[in-house]
């Protein structure tokens, strides 16, 4: 048997790679106090040279890293806006490259128009995620680290960019190594006890090899076991607000945003289409749903509206159900319990301000997290957190935590989890060790890809097609 091919620590440097220097503003689009040209490549410096001229007349070149300069900008002459250049020499820099970055005045008109001299003054347009992408295949930064950029960009809330954060610092890269680590050991161990048979290559035990295996697909599992925890806390889970009309669900939607996103009235059947929102209660991040009333209706629209709430429910993370406490539940409220059975829900009680004359106990046979509340006052908010980070278990959620990030991490995982099954279960069966060191191999192999430092063009592209222009 040959000896298993490892791979270096060193990210792999994609031979198709564009090379040329490029240029994006870095800085959201609109109206602000700054905005950013972001220029990296081996013609940065001299490509901001060409359109950057520093009040004490010394040239961008002569800068050492790190090093600002205030100047105007200029374009065919003709002076544009003032400006602070920002110099980083290679490979002390994001993107490990020469970076130039033009800190003009904001506003989308000006921040063009900088954008559109330093194009035409050598530098190519950037790609979104292209500058992040440079990043990792220049060591700068492993794939999970990579990913977290756009974490911690797209992040709802504290908890969500903490975690971000600390993925972006290595906590998933340093564990991913750690135990990846472990297993290359073990199959060099192998390899040479099995290629090697004139050599003094201790043997390993069976028992040994088992203990290990194990003990590392617990902690792979692990991970597996916390990422619908993560993902709700990072991504956000798809939320629908429902029960019959005028129960209180626009009042609800209202109080969970923090503005009026919702129209409210004393008229049923007000809410005639789905009405969206990101908001985060507690540590979770909740994609939130307005949404018609469900009840039999002659109105053309409401019947539209009530049909896309019945099919949002078959594929929606959580139920908000909402009830009117103030009166006694209808067949309409008791088909929904019957219809949300089945789906991670929590039963809101509301209007208790005018008070309570709602059988719960029958709701308690359908539901088992139920809130008492008055959207309209505020009461409440507290214990629906409380359910909510109960019934997603991030109540005890630590952003400092190696965590999944996707389903691309998490797929990685699971293979090198079940690879290891696959060792244990050769070992187990009697198996020779050359046996177990293929679904060896094909564990730290899913282990690396997990990280980058084995991938393909494809992965790599996939991982940067959703990034934002400038980033």
């Amino acid at each position: 048997m040959s000896a298993p091919v490892f791979f270096d620590k060193e990210i792999i440097r994609v031979e198709s790679m564009n090379n040329s220097t490029i240029a994006a503003i870095s800085t959201a689009q609109g109206a602000g106090g700054i905005g950013v040209i972001r220029i990296s490549g081996a013609d940065a410096i001299a490509v901001a040279d060409r359109v950057f001229k520093p009040a004490g007349g010394r040239k961008l070149e002569d800068y050492l890293g790190y090093t600002a300069g205030f100047g105007h900008i200029y374009d065919d002459g003709q002076k544009i806006d003032e400006a602070v250049a920002l110099v980083f020499k290679a490979p002390h820099s994001y993107t490990g490259e020469d970076v130039v970055e033009l800190s003009c005045h904001g506003g989308v008109y000006i921040t063009q128009l900088v954008l559109r001299a330093v194009l035409k003054n050598g530098a190519s347009p950037a790609l979104p995620g292209e500058f992040t992408k440079r990043a990792f295949l220049n060591g700068k930064m492993d794939l999970t680290e990579a990913e977290a950029v756009m974490d911690i960009i797209s992040s709802q809330g504290a908890a969500a960019a903490r975690a971000a954060l600390s993925c972006k610092e290595g906590a998933l890269s340093k564990k991913i190594d750690m135990l990846s680590s472990r297993l290359i050991d073990t199959a060099a161990h192998i390899s040479a006890w099995v290629d090697f048979p004139e050599e003094d290559v201790p043997q390993l035990e069976t028992s040994s090899l088992s203990q290990l295996f194990e003990a590392i697909s617990s902690e792979l599992q692990e991970l597996i076991d916390s990422y619908d925890v993560g993902k709700a806390v990072t991504q956000g889970i798809d939320t629908l607000i429902v029960g019959r009309p005028n129960v209180g669900k626009s009042t609800l939607m209202n109080l969970l945003s923090g503005c009026e996103r919702s129209i409210v009235t004393n008229i049923p059947g007000t809410t005639r289409d789905i009405i969206e929102e990101t908001v985060v209660v507690g540590n979770v991040t909740l994609r939130l749903s307005d949404t018609a009333g469900l009840r039999e209706t002659d109105n053309v629209v409401e019947k539209i509206g009530v049909e896309k709430t019945r099919q949002r429910l078959n594929t929606c993370g959580l139920v908000l159900a909402v009830f009117d406490g103030s009166s006694p539940l209808e067949n309409e409220d008791i088909e929904l319990l019957n219809e949300i059975k089945d789906i991670p829900a929590i039963a809101i009680i509301n209007k208790s301000d005018v008070g309570v004359n709602a059988d719960i106990s029958i709701i308690e046979k359908y539901i088992d997290n139920i809130v008492i509340t008055s959207a309209k006052q505020g009461d409440g908010l507290t214990l629906l957190t409380e359910n909510v980070e109960k019934l997603c278990g991030t109540k005890n959620f630590n952003p400092c935590d190696p965590i999944l990030a996707n389903e691309r991490q998490l797929a990685k995982v699971r293979d090198a989890d079940s690879a290891l099954k696959e060792c244990v279960e050769a070992l187990n069966s009697g198996f020779g060790l050359d046996a177990v060191s293929v679904a060896l191999e094909d564990a730290i192999d899913s282990l690396l890809e997990l990280t980058g430092k084995k991938a393909s063009d494809c992965v790599i592209d996939s991982v940067f097609e959703n990034f934002c222009v400038g980033k």
